[in-house]
């Protein structure tokens, strides 16, 4: 019913549910939710896990996605998205935060905020959107190391390592990256930001664990659905950005549509209205979960001891 009720919450650690997803056949879909309330439409949608992207995150924050964030930042939005939906969260890790040490708190960080599976990346900061040109990589024995690192900090959590040496160093060597990573103690692989379906297909093949794709919009990789995934051998799919694109956007129609015609009432039809809103975040159930406490009876005041 609500996370404030013991029975409601789940007992087994995130990073086992998350595994657990994983032994089921098909491919896992994992939307990204970036608030409370975002888990929650994606929990009632039926998806069974969440993704917490660094680019949602800072652009919600108003920054860009430069890995300006903090561990303290983004611990605050897995607490956040973990309580609301109590899905097993995969969360973006950027580049770890620094180097072996700091990549070994973030682990122990974001397990007791309450994550299930972590993403770290190859490149060295300022870190970029994988998307993008000009990105620059660490050697890979010393992103080899970083994961070796998360592996011997976990008690649960799965990770993945994603590389992004497609762009600068072409797709052998971000496979022999990858291999080495898997060596490394790396669960699963992210290569991000391939171009094509044979370049998917080839890295499925040669990389023997399971494997993530990132279908962002507006970036190198074309479009193509869980299913085009799953036919390539892959065995997660993420849309890290596209809730919060939706509600950008939203929210632009909203403040131009206030300043032009003096209130909402063009834009009342794309609403969600007060009834969709309390039952999407449980309001009635917390009402109904207050009354049934007992209530408590202050004492009227201080006994007095009887004269002797």
């Amino acid at each position: 019913m609500t996370y404030l009720v013991a029975d409601d919450l789940p007992t087994a650690p995130a990073g086992e549910r998350f595994r657990n997803l994983l032994k089921r056949p098909g491919i896992l879909q994992i939307p990204g939710a970036y608030s409370g309330l975002a888990a929650l439409q994606a929990k009632q949608a039926k998806f069974d896990t969440i993704y917490l992207s660094g680019a949602a995150v800072s652009a919600s924050m108003g920054l860009p996605d430069l890995g300006i964030l903090t561990i303290d930042d983004v611990c605050f939005y897995i607490r956040q998205v973990s309580r609301a939906a109590h899905l097993p969260v995969l969360v973006d890790g950027d580049t770890g935060y620094g180097e072996v040490l700091n990549v070994m708190n973030m682990v122990r960080a974001f397990e007791d905020a309450g994550a299930a599976a972590v993403q770290i990346e190859d490149q060295i900061l300022p870190k970029k959107c994988g998307h993008l040109n000009d990105k620059r990589l660490i050697a890979p024995h010393e992103m080899a190391a970083k994961v070796a690192a998360a592996a011997k900090a976990r008690r649960h959590l799965y990770i993945v390592a994603r590389t992004d040496a497609v762009a600068n160093e072409g797709i052998d060597a971000a496979i022999r990256r990858a291999k080495l990573y898997v060596e490394a103690g790396a669960d699963a692989i992210f290569p991000e930001a391939l171009t094509d379906r044979d370049a998917f297909a080839k890295f499925a093949s040669a990389v023997q664990v399971p494997l993530l794709a990132n279908m962002t919009e507006f970036g190198r990789t074309p479009f193509m659905t869980a299913e085009d995934f799953e036919k390539l051998g892959y065995k997660m799919v993420i849309w890290p950005v596209s809730s919060l694109r939706v509600a950008a956007k939203a929210h632009a129609d909203l403040y131009e549509g206030i300043r032009k015609d003096g209130g909402t009432h063009r834009l009342i039809d794309r609403m969600q209205t007060r009834a969709e809103l309390y039952a999407t975040i449980g309001y009635h159930e917390y009402e109904a979960l207050d009354s049934s406490i007992i209530k408590s009876i202050a004492p009227d005041g201080m006994p007095q001891e009887k004269a002797g």
